[in-house]
């Protein structure tokens, strides 16, 4: 049992020093106006704006992976890499906020935001059914999993259905984005019975 404990451990730090990393790239690229007034400042609007949905889509998924792990109850190679994929998509993240911030109103770079978000959502899912796989039907996690599977199926839907928007209507594609972000704000472990 120490053992498992052991690697369970190692992946959470790990998951943390790469998401506090992504975090930092994120803000390193939120460089100073060249103008010294109000103007030059309000002009970066779209930059801020890109880095502040893009933390928050980040630090709802530190929540809610953090979360998930009070569940696991083994560590074997499917979640490791299952892992690994989750922080491979959202290590991209930061590139793509950088691209969104320079042309918020492009649909090509709305389109490529909104398929970031859609392929981590699928690797956190993932992740989810690889924890999973090592639970009794009927426990927590089971239970729990059955409640998470209706909002996951929606937020990808709505994460796919984002990026051909962003062809038609830019802003429609950033709202669905956004709210789907309102929707995992509350991780679903703190809507059934998580361990402390």
């Amino acid at each position: 049992m120490a053992e498992q404990d052991f690697g369970k451990a190692r992946l959470e730090a790990f998951s943390d020093g790469v998401i506090a990393i992504i975090i930092t790239i994120m803000v390193l690229e939120l460089k100073p106006p060249h103008g010294a007034d109000i103007h030059a400042l309000v002009a970066l609007w779209p930059t801020f704006a890109a880095y502040a949905v893009s933390f928050a889509f980040i630090a709802i998924y530190w929540v809610n992976h953090r979360h998930l792990f009070q569940f696991a109850q083994k560590v074997d190679n499917r979640v490791l890499w299952a892992n690994m994929a989750l922080l491979f998509c959202l290590s991209l993240i930061p590139f793509a906020t950088a691209y969104l911030g320079e042309n918020l109103t492009a649909a090509f770079p709305v389109a490529l935001y909104s398929g970031f978000f859609l392929v981590s959502a699928i690797a956190f899912m993932s992740l989810g059914r690889a924890i999973a796989a090592h639970h009794e039907p009927g426990d927590a996690l089971a239970t729990l999993d059955a409640a998470a599977n209706r909002k996951n199926w929606m937020g990808l839907s709505l994460y796919a259905l984002a990026v051909p928007i962003a062809y038609i209507q830019t802003w429609v594609s950033l709202a669905l984005v956004v709210g789907v972000a309102g929707l995992y704000f509350v991780p679903t472990v703190w809507l059934g019975a998580a361990k402390d």
